[in-house]
């Protein structure tokens, strides 16, 4: 059962940031919702509200939603127009596939003087004789019903015949109620024999009846020990095919449209969805554990979580590297690493990765980092095998190297080393010639340009209004 919690509202809320006692707009659709309730005291500024498709039986608690202005209850399991009336902004309702058979009821919306447009299509009550004159009369304010604009032509005509319309419209009402009256009746009654044969057909353990419960546990309990896989298997396969069967019988089932068929439906469906749940984690119990090492201690290459991988040879630092493709957004929590001489294993989210390498390694000056660009996990393990670098001469040169460098250190540790200091030499430091005075000729950091005056030709005027160049 579906139903309103502050959690679900604030879900529907991203577009108010998550605030509900400001919201405008609700959207609760396709929620099994089962009962109106809370909105009122939460939402109290709502203006469109969404809850088509759901279960819903009855309206209320919406009264107090003074700035409602549209209520969408389509596809639900309404049977009666009521408490709507502290509604008062009200513009349109929908109440489209529901089952509403009495139509009177629609007279408490009178009161809802800003409705303007009525949605009724798919009730019992929209194929009632008279139905749509009934409205138009009844509901003075509308313009629009079931998607049709209301003339006033039509309303004259309606008001003519309205005392027959309503004669015809109560005793279809009163032949209506009679026969949802038995259609209750006899859902009561079904629901109470699917109960008792549900609690016939529950077995106590093993198959057994509840007052064979010593004889059944010890039974259970020496043939657990005993039970194999494929027995497990063909079990599985044989409550598979019994629930296929039991699924095909429910839906070839003719019933009719009614609330109770409705709730029936998601009964059934609830049901379906836990047993495949239910055997899901059989099958996950039953499942053997993976095999990664043969009884004779040779590992094998083991890739679950089907994640690509590369290992590359590095000579030059004498190294094997392995770059794991892991899931770049993965908590680093949930990889586990564990290096052997032989092999290597990852256990990614419980999934174990495990490749035999080419050469043997040193576990313990092994190393395991993640890329920050990729996100890829990538293992450093150095080889066991001794570096050959050069020939027997290169490697003796350097040993002889060595040797002398630790002679010329020993001999320096043996001597004795003095300072030594001449008195001759020894003499307060003259001051004044620390400093000297140097004059320097000032230097011009560029040659000025010679200002040649052009007295000398012919079209020189000297304008005294012009200033002279610099």
């Amino acid at each position: 059962m579906g139903r309103i919690t502050e959690d679900l509202i604030r879900r529907n809320a991203e577009h108010n940031d998550c605030v509900i006692f400001s919201l405008e707009e609700l959207s609760l659709h396709q929620q099994e919702i089962e009962r109106l309730e809370h909105i009122d005291k939460w939402c109290r500024d709502l203006k469109i509200l969404y809850l088509q498709n759901n279960l819903i039986g009855k309206i209320e608690n919406v009264s107090k939603l003074k700035k409602l202005e549209y209520l969408n209850l389509a596809l639900n399991n309404i049977e009666k127009i009521e408490n709507l009336e502290g509604c008062e902004g009200l513009a349109k309702l929908d109440l489209t596939v529901n089952f509403i058979g009495e139509l009177s009821s629609i007279k408490s919306l009178q009161h809802n003087i800003h409705l303007k447009e009525l949605f009724l299509m798919g009730n019992p009550c929209a194929d009632f004789d008279g139905y749509r004159q009934f409205v138009v009369v009844t509901l003075q304010q509308l313009k629009w019903l079931d998607g049709k604009e209301i003339e006033r032509s039509e309303r004259i005509q309606a008001l003519q015949n309205y005392p027959a319309v309503e004669q015809q419209i109560r005793e279809q009402e009163k032949a209506y109620c009679l026969r949802r009256a038995r259609e209750k009746a006899e859902a009561q009654r079904k629901l109470e024999e699917e109960h008792e044969n549900e609690k016939r057909s529950s077995p106590g353990f093993n198959g057994r009846w509840y007052t064979d419960i010593y004889p059944a546990l010890s039974f259970s309990t020496e043939s657990k020990n005993h039970l194999q896989a494929p027995e497990i298997q063909a079990e599985h396969k044989t409550d598979k095919l019994d629930a296929c069967d039991d699924d095909l019988a429910f839906w070839n089932k003719p019933s009719l449209f009614t609330p109770e068929s409705r709730l029936e439906t998601l009964r059934h469906v609830e049901k379906q969805r836990k047993a495949e749940e239910k055997l899901s984690e059989k099958k996950k119990n039953v499942r053997p554990p993976r095999t990664l090492v043969t009884e004779h201690g040779k590992a094998l290459n083991v890739n679950e979580p089907k994640l690509d991988f590369s290992l590359k040879d590095d000579e030059k630092r004498n190294q094997l590297v392995l770059d794991l493709a892991v899931y770049r957004y993965m908590d680093t929590s949930l990889i586990e690493v564990d290096v052997q001489p032989t092999y290597v294993r990852v256990m990614v989210k419980g999934k174990p990765f495990q490749l035999v390498l080419p050469a043997e390694v040193r576990p313990d000056s092994s190393s395991a980092k993640r890329s920050q660009t990729t996100g890829h996990l990538v293992i450093c393990m150095p080889k066991v095998e001794e570096v050959i670098t050069v020939g027997g001469r290169a490697s003796k040169s350097v040993k002889t190297s060595l040797d002398n460098s630790r002679e010329q250190t020993h001999k320096r540790g043996k001597q004795i080393e003095k300072l030594e200091v001449d008195p001759s030499k020894h003499s307060c430091p003259d001051v004044t010639t620390i400093v000297r005075e140097k004059k320097h000729a000032p230097r011009r950091l560029g040659c000025e340009p010679k200002i040649v005056s052009n007295e000398e030709d012919p079209d020189f005027e000297d304008n005294p209004e012009v200033p002279p160049l610099i």
